[in-house]
């Protein structure tokens, strides 16, 4: 499957997550509004942070109209193209998200919206992210089997009831399928990012490139594990480990090879948050 409308093309093009050249050109705006989370994974560890910078992390969780806020001062001082919510949580999982993105598609119906999910309620929001100017969907997929899956999250929260094992694995999986697949044909661009975890979930890199691009993924972001919570034992992988996982899925789909690992409230163009400058700038940004 391949989406190849030119809106969808543009999309790609200007989008400094997407898009090889776009990284060192455009900025993004991680807009942290969504605290709560619906699975568990493993590897991860939410929290609020000041000087922590990675996944799961944020400065502080802000309402929607601070976010908005964000937005604003971002466009006068950046080059920026997408207003994104990456956390520290779960989008899906919070009401504050989808007011946040219809607040900022009304005033900025030229910015690209774009969330990063789990994926677990995506089937079940994907009109109404449609219907909201959402162009960008980045779903996190670290199994196809559920067999692997049960080693990877620890619990899943669907519909007011816990899942654990193989069950929520399966329930995980499948809608993170059912959602690509959908989000695809809503005109949607679809990327993967997928966490390599040696010897849990090494040897399905190749499953996961080949199911998810079936169902429409354009692209795949494979990165290292960051050891934290029950994973924090297992090791990271070999730069040749990354390399050859990322070599094997490219059979099956693009690679993006850029990931930054940014924190749920990084603004700017990516790796450049860091120099004395931007790093002031987003500490007022979220003060």
């Amino acid at each position: 499957m391949k989406n190849e409308s030119s809106e969808i093309e543009y999309l790609i093009s200007v989008h400094p997550c997407y898009s090889h050249l776009a990284h060192f050109r455009y900025a993004r705006a991680h807009l942290p509004v969504a605290s709560l989370c619906n699975i568990q994974c493993n590897y991860c560890s939410r929290k609020i942070d000041k000087s922590e910078f990675r996944p799961g992390v944020a400065r502080k969780i802000v309402r929607a109209e601070d976010a908005l806020n964000i937005v604003e001062d971002a466009r006068k001082r950046l080059p920026l193209k997408v207003a994104a919510i990456a956390g520290p949580g779960e989008v899906l999982a919070n009401e504050e998200s989808f007011r946040t993105l219809r607040m900022i598609h009304e005033k900025y119906p030229e910015l690209i919206l774009c969330i990063a999910t789990n994926g677990l309620l995506l089937p079940r929001y994907i009109d109404e992210l449609r219907r909201i100017g959402v162009k960008a969907v980045t779903v996190t997929v670290n199994a196809i089997s559920p067999e692997i899956g049960e080693k990877i999250y620890e619990w899943v929260s669907y519909d007011g009831k816990i899942y654990r094992g193989l069950e929520g694995a399966k329930i995980l999986i499948e809608n993170q399928l059912n959602g690509i697949e959908k989000a695809w044909k809503a005109g949607m661009a679809v990327k993967i990012n997928t966490v390599l975890i040696p010897e849990v979930n090494d040897k399905e890199i190749e499953s996961i490139a080949r199911e998810c691009a079936e169902r429409g993924a354009f692209i795949m972001n494979i990165i290292p594990l960051i050891p934290l919570y029950r994973f924090s034992n297992i090791r990271r992988p070999t730069c040749e480990e990354l390399n050859e996982a990322r070599e094997k899925a490219s059979k099956y789909i693009r690679i993006f090879r850029l990931c930054r690992l940014c924190s749920a409230d990084a603004v700017g163009i990516p790796g450049k948050e860091k120099s004395p400058y931007m790093a002031g700038y987003t500490e007022r940004l979220h003060g």
